[in-house]
């Protein structure tokens, strides 16, 4: 058909036209096929590139609880868009789903992304779902399969958005539940990796803005620059988590995550308990980058208690005759553990975390 008026035809609009790529789609999934391969367990049936991924239930289990968890890894994808390093925050998807699913006893089986952008640069999102195996061979689970999806127009150009879900599976009667945990029970902190995945609105706000600091310098004191710091990954705690729970020791577990060491341990309690959980303030290491942070903006105490993990990505209940025995095994599968307090009655159910001095 001619133009209106005639003239020279004008050609058809593409697809490529309108801002999406499918040669560049095609390209990743390539080029990401080894990275999943190496992240498969024996259950996993198939490859990729099918419409959906399968995945049988280990045989061991006798009554099989599917467990499952999504995250995302929020504002630190902005540090990874300002340096030019995006090859740790696929680790942070997958840390923040499995971190959750171990604490009721899960074993990790499966995982999935999702991966959104306005132009799709290929190298980059390799860059990204490399970390994300990385992650998953880590926690042990399978990188099943996900979705790459390019949105021109929705996102800034050289920024994307990550999503990850999680499916586990825990034996009916092993699941951790916390209906175990006495009064006396002893409270372990798993020792983080720094920020992990929380509290970044806040981190730019004092660290950039207020500081002014340069994420490609060391800051005064530190002996690495502050960019690689603050993108020092999520410590998945599953190997050590799982060892604790197959030793028969883990009454419960929280994963300290937003709400911080105010809001999270209390998440192991159950529905009405009568139980408070004591922390001992300077019982464990607070990293010098959170110290920093607080003096740098001005931060209340209670403020950073409540926003950041404070150096402690996991806390663990155990029983008090058996804390030794904890500790040796955590240690053991590589974490820095602290004895941090203990578990006390209550008046009511629902009690505040109790901070005590040191």
């Amino acid at each position: 058909m001619s133009a209106a008026g005639g003239g020279t035809p004008r050609p058809g609009l593409s697809y490529r036209d309108a801002g999406v790529d499918i040669d560049a789609g095609d390209e990743l999934v390539e080029r990401i096929k080894s990275h999943v391969r190496r992240t498969h367990r024996p259950e996993v049936l198939g490859g990729l590139g099918g419409f959906a991924g399968l995945c049988a239930l280990p045989a061991r289990y006798k009554e099989p609880l599917l467990v499952s968890c999504t995250d995302g890894v929020g504002t630190k994808l902005k540090l990874a868009f300002l340096t030019g390093q995006h090859g740790s925050v696929g680790i942070d998807l997958v840390a923040m789903s499995v971190n959750d699913l171990v604490v009721c006893g899960g074993e990790p089986l499966f995982f999935l992304d999702y991966f959104a952008s306005g132009k799709l640069e290929v190298g980059v999102a390799e860059r990204v779902i490399a970390g994300i195996a990385d992650g998953c061979q880590a926690a042990g689970c399978a990188l099943l399969g996900g979705e790459t999806a390019e949105l021109p127009g929705f996102y800034a150009d050289g920024e994307y958005d990550l999503a990850g879900f999680c499916v586990g599976v825990v034996e009916k009667s092993r699941r951790v539940d916390g209906t175990q945990i006495r009064p006396g029970d002893r409270l372990l902190g798993l020792a983080s990796s720094g920020f992990h995945s929380n509290g970044y609105s806040l981190v730019r706000k004092v660290f950039l803005d207020e500081m002014r600091l340069d994420l490609a310098a060391a800051p005064k004191g530190f002996d690495e620059p502050l960019g690689q710091i603050l993108l020092r990954p999520t410590r998945i705690y599953v190997r050590a988590l799982r060892a604790l729970a197959d030793a028969d020791l883990l009454r419960g577990a929280a994963h300290i995550t937003g709400g911080g060491l105010v809001d999270n341990p209390t998440r192991m309690l159950p529905d009405g308990a009568r139980l408070k959980l004591q922390i001992r303030l300077g019982s464990w290491e607070v990293p010098p980058i959170f110290e920093l942070l607080a003096r740098g903006g001005g931060v209340a105490a209670e403020e950073m208690r409540r926003t950041f993990n404070l150096g402690l990505g996991m806390v663990v209940c155990v029983a008090a005759d058996r804390a030794a025995e904890a500790t040796a095994l955590l240690e053991r599968a590589g974490e820095r553990v602290f004895p941090i307090g203990q578990v006390a009655a209550a008046d009511a159910p629902e009690a505040p975390v109790e901070f005590l001095s040191a």
